[in-house]
């Protein structure tokens, strides 16, 4: 008896977001167009309560439907030149040699001590956590994509892993946040609550959520690190192995000389300038992009290039990265059909009701998973906020829910972030990795399985403990 097997190939990466783009613009012909209306409330615009009405659709035809990437790439315009910079600036970095020798460096002490070993990425996922907790770290992991694929491919793990540090422990930080002020201050501002409020069970979430992060990450790579062919990149990462040598006794890979710590310093100050930027000067991806820019053309010239080397380079980087830009475009025109059809407010409207319940503890659940699919067609936290938050705010009351749990459950819905293709963020960084979504949404959907568990537990102790 002979078995025959199936085997579905998924599409690549551009093929399966235009598919996206192809069904929600078929929705904008069922789903009846929508407004709320908006007013400013201390420089941000907020909908206002009951003032939903119905208004005419303006479904997307099949014109609608290729104009929308190019709309995309224009509203994402700081985005897509952030990624291009950023990349041509660390493609600099890397051609004097900085990195393959920190990389032999650390690979030394990583094999050497069992403690560095151990601590390896609990650490990185913790710091990328608190990243996003505070200063609400977001965009600013895709250079660090850049510099943790090729550091975790040589320590013996796998693309996944590298992504994985910064993507998950960014988007986990910035979603259980306690004093990110793009998300919980804009939440807490329109729910008129004292700003940062309710710290203390903020943290507790916080540190639950980042320590199942760690625990994923750091199982994971301990798996592959002893049986690779388990990795589902592992014929992506055979190839990159190939084209990149890994083995630290190779005399083809630089010595840590004191031109290339001298880089390595000036990144590191880099991002200290960083944290200090967007904490203390309110720095967005203008300056951040700026910053990364500088630092490429002094590392370039610290690590002795010469002018045409650095130029070079840089186009080079920017180059390699136009696929990932393409990526963010396509991303965002998700958004852009859905705003332009006039179905967003509606599917917000049609959602409202499957709040109530006649347990204030199931209500908050169910408002934790309205805004978790909310926040596939609005991934911007502060976006997300100003969208919501006015209407649930106001619900809450009359569910029995505290204001402070409406904010928190909007809050983890952005858990959805690690894994969702609208955003342009999360795209773009597996594209920068070169990780296909479909293997990556495959992988981590346990951990958004235990996550979304995680979030309805959590939204239990709030109710009991009069949580305001």
């Amino acid at each position: 008896m002979s078995l025959i097997k199936f085997t579905i190939k998924v599409p690549n990466t551009y093929l399966l977001i235009f598919s996206l783009l192809v069904i929600i613009a078929l929705m904008t012909w069922i789903i009846p167009g929508g407004k709320y209306e908006r007013t400013l409330v201390d420089g941000r615009e907020v909908v206002v309560q009951n003032s939903f009405r119905y208004v005419d659709s303006n479904p997307q035809d099949l014109f609608d439907l290729f104009i929308a990437p190019l709309k995309g790439f224009k509203e994402a315009a700081l985005i897509i030149g952030f990624i291009l910079f950023v990349g041509g600036a660390f493609n600099v970095l890397a051609s004097t040699g900085a990195i393959d020798a920190f990389i032999k460096r650390l690979l030394e002490l990583h094999n050497k001590s069992k403690l560095m070993k151990s601590l390896f990425i609990p650490v990185l996922v913790l710091m990328f956590s608190f990243g996003g907790a505070t200063f609400g770290m977001n965009e600013e992991i895709i250079p660090f994509v850049l510099i943790l694929v090729p550091i975790a491919l040589a320590l013996g793990y796998d693309s996944i892993t590298g992504v994985a540090i910064p993507l998950i422990g960014a988007h986990i930080g910035f979603a259980s946040a306690f004093l990110n002020p793009f998300n919980v201050g804009i939440a807490q501002g329109i729910a008129e609550l004292p700003l940062f409020s309710g710290l203390e069970y903020r943290v507790f979430c916080w540190f639950l959520s980042t320590t199942i992060g760690i625990i994923f990450i750091t199982f994971y790579a301990k798996k592959i690190y002893k049986r690779p062919e388990l990795s589902p990149v592992y014929d992506l990462d055979l190839v990159r192995r190939a084209n990149h040598i890994q083995d630290s006794s190779s005399i083809n890979i630089p010595d840590f000389n004191w031109r290339r710590k001298l880089v390595l310093i000036l990144f590191l100050v880099s991002l200290i300038f960083l944290v200090y930027g967007v904490i203390k000067l309110k720095w967005f991806i203008e300056e951040i992009s700026a910053l990364f820019v500088i630092m490429g053309l002094l590392a370039g010239v610290i690590g002795g290039l010469r002018t045409d080397d650095i130029v070079k380079s840089f186009i080079n980087g920017a180059k390699d990265l136009v696929g990932t830009a393409i990526i963010v475009a396509l991303a965002r025109a998700t958004l852009v059909i859905s705003r332009d059809a006039n179905i967003i407010d509606t599917i917000l409207y049609g959602l409202t009701p499957f709040i109530e319940s006649s347990n204030p503890v199931f209500s908050a659940q169910k408002m934790f998973i309205v805004q978790a699919i909310i926040n596939f067609f609005v991934h911007s936290g502060s976006g997300q906020a100003a969208l919501t938050m006015p209407i649930m705010a106001p619900l809450a009351d009359l569910t029995g829910i505290s204001r402070q749990t409406a904010v928190l459950a909007f809050q983890l819905g952005e858990y959805t972030n690690i894994i969702i293709p609208t955003s342009a963020v999360t795209m773009g960084a597996l594209t920068m990795a070169k990780v296909p979504w479909e293997r990556w949404a495959k992988w981590v959907l346990p951990l958004m399985i235990i996550l979304f568990i995680l979030g309805f537990l959590l939204l239990i102790p709030p109710f009991l403990i009069n949580y305001q």
